[in-house]
C-alpha cells in the first residue's frame, strides 16, 4: 500500500513517498503520500499525513502500539513525529544516506533528548521502493 502511494505522488510530479499507519490489531488506519508541492507546505510529506491521519481518526495525538510502514527512511522532521506520535514500530524501504534521520544522518531515536524511539525494521523492500525513486529522479534529470 504504501508502494502504491508512493507510485502515486510520483504521477502528481512529487517525489514518490508512502506512508501507511496500521493499528496493533492490523487494520488500517490511514494512508498517505508526498504532497509538498500540492499543497504548498513543506511539511507535507507522507509519514506527516499518515500521522495526522491517524491521530484525526483515533482522536488521540498518541498511536501507541500502531506501526508505520514508509517508502523512504524518514526525515528529521517526520522522525520527530513519529516520536512524538509514540509509534511503536518503524518499517521503511530505502535507506536515505544524505536526509534520513534514522539509520543515517541524526540518527534521532538514538540521541538521549530523544523521549520515545520505536522498533526500526529498514530495508523492507529496499530494491523496490529505491528504483521508484531512481527512475523519479532520472526522468527529471533527463526530461
Amino acid at each position: 500500500m504504501a508502494l502504491d502511494e508512493a507510485a502515486a505522488a510520483a504521477k502528481a510530479g512529487e517525489v514518490p513517498v508512502g506512508a501507511v499507519l496500521v493499528s496493533a490489531d492490523g487494520k488500517v488506519l490511514a494512508r498517505a503520500r508526498n504532497q509538498m508541492r500540492h499543497r504548498h507546505d513543506p511539511t507535507a510529506h507522507a509519514e506527516i499525513g499518515a500521522i495526522r491521519a491517524a491521530c484525526e481518526k483515533l482522536g488521540n495525538e498518541r498511536l501507541n502500539d500502531c506501526s508505520l510502514y514508509v517508502t523512504l527512511e524518514p526525515c528529521p522532521m517526520c522522525a520527530g513525529a513519529i516520536a512524538e506520535a509514540r509509534i511503536a514500530k518503524l518499517f521503511y524501504g530505502a535507506a536515505d544516506v544524505k536526509g534520513g534521520a534514522v539509520d543515517n544522518g541524526v540518527a534521532l531515536f538514538d540521541q538521549k533528548s530523544c523521549h520515545h524511539a520505536p522498533e526500526v525494521i529498514g530495508g523492507l523492500r529496499e530494491s523496490d521502493c529505491a528504483a521508484l525513486l531512481k527512475d523519479f529522479f532520472a526522468l527529471r534529470r533527463n526530461g
